[in-house]
């Protein structure tokens, strides 16, 4: 079934047309009848009727001009009357453009105006009703599973010879070709500034102590091996015992005290190996060189040549399955977020700032271009495909016009005729 076009309703075409020619057909027929009536009062109004068929002659009379007056003023928005060249008339097709530019700037300066998008989202309260409206699970899973379908749609459209390239010939080209050191120095002296580098300092001196604590035997052993032949076999125990029992206790000493001497260098050695990664160029060429032998190991060359594979399978994956972590977070995510715009005042004034300042700016910048939409658009239409479509929408309402035309000339031209009668008598 056919729809009619140009954005003005969605009832289909045929319908529109026979609703258009019934209308058309009462508004004639009103025509035609007042002329009928027109002219046999007239007929028997000359032949000594009585005095009250004048009252019906003038009706007749006044609701016939009416319905031609609006007969011609409805049809000459569409078409010449009568095919007449008339002046003013075939207002549409002629003036197709111009009725365009006009309604572009119409919405552009009443529609468009900065102030008035603003108070309008500001009325609408943007960021309250989509916090409300993703703060329900179900209808965050609606929009996860709408995103989980756009991610798989974007990487499956994405070429992998494309992407493995991208990976291969930019970012490890930007990042052979840019010092590792300064960078890792800049990172590591931020880790050590805010101590988060202790508790892997603890991590360290605890597996140290369990490791000393657990191998006895290889402390022995390394004794007894470096012991010399003539060295009685219970001389070596027990110095072994005793190298062991200071080894553990020291051990002990750096795991139980944050403040031992050893932990101090330690934290020495790394904040000048941090300034020394940013500004010693020795350090900084060993650390290139490291990060040249890393990067052309044949496991990690393997690993970048596989990259966009396995990035691309794990997302795939995740968005397909509706249990996997990914979508849980993303969807736990979006409920969290919905319910602190609920109950955060200052977050949604931020959003709504937001918002106002984009749209603000789209219309600052961009107006001339979305009427310029309108304009264009209306430029492209055929004039006379134009004018048809339009009456197809909004002819049959325009035939109430006739209509009314009609029925109040003839009112009109009873109250006229009757001010005549009483004011000057028959």
């Amino acid at each position: 079934m056919v729809e009619v076009g140009l954005g003005f309703g969605r009832i289909d075409a045929a319908t529109r047309q026979r609703d258009l020619r019934r209308m058309k057909t009462l508004a004639t027929g009103l025509l035609v009848a007042a002329t009928v009536v027109f002219l046999l009062a007239r007929w028997w109004e000359v032949n000594d009727g009585p005095t009250w068929v004048g009252y019906v002659r003038a009706m007749a009379e006044a609701g016939m001009v009416g319905a031609l007056a609006d007969w011609f003023a409805v049809t000459a928005l569409f078409r010449r009357p009568l095919g007449l060249p008339i002046p003013h008339t075939a207002i549409i097709p002629t003036k197709k453009d111009v009725l365009g530019d006009s309604l572009g700037d119409f919405v552009g300066e009443n529609f468009l105006a900065e102030d008035v998008v603003r108070d309008k989202l500001a009325r609408v309260e943007v960021s309250s009703r989509v916090g409300a409206w993703i703060g329900q699970e179900a209808n965050a899973d609606r929009v996860t599973a709408e995103l989980a379908t756009a991610a798989r749609g974007i990487v499956t459209v994405l070429r992998d010879d494309d992407v493995q390239e991208v990976i291969e010939q930019v970012l490890v080209r930007k990042l052979m070709e840019r010092p590792i050191g300064p960078p890792l120095g800049t990172v590591l002296q931020g880790v050590l500034a805010d101590g988060s580098h202790h508790r892997l300092v603890d991590l360290v001196c605890d597996r140290a102590y369990d490791w000393v604590t657990a191998n006895h035997d290889t402390v022995l052993r390394i004794v007894h091996d470096r012991a010399p032949t003539w060295s009685p076999r219970f001389v070596d125990d027990l110095i072994a015992d005793r190298v062991f029992l200071e080894v553990q206790n020291f051990a002990w000493a750096v795991k139980t005290d944050p403040e031992h001497p050893l932990r101090k260098a330690v934290d020495t050695f790394l904040v000048e190996f941090a300034a020394d990664l940013q500004n010693d160029p020795d350090t900084i060429e060993r650390a290139e060189r490291i990060k040249h032998q890393i990067v052309a190991h044949p496991d990690v060359q393997r690993f970048i040549g596989q990259a966009w594979g396995t990035v691309k399978g794990l997302i795939l994956d995740a968005a397909a399955d509706p249990s996997s972590a990914l979508r849980t977070r993303v969807r736990d995510g979006l409920v969290a977020f919905g319910n602190r715009l609920n109950t955060d005042a200052e977050l949604r004034g931020k959003i709504e700032g937001w918002l106002a300042d984009a749209a603000g700016y789209v219309v600052r910048h961009y107006r001339h271009e979305i009427t310029t939409l309108i304009t264009d658009t209306v430029e492209r239409w055929d004039a006379e495909e134009t004018s048809r479509k339009i009456e197809l929408q909004v002819g049959r309402d325009l035939q109430f016009i006739r209509i009314n035309g009609t029925v109040v000339g003839a009112l009109a031209g009873f109250v006229i005729y009757a001010v005549g009668q009483f004011a000057f008598g028959a």
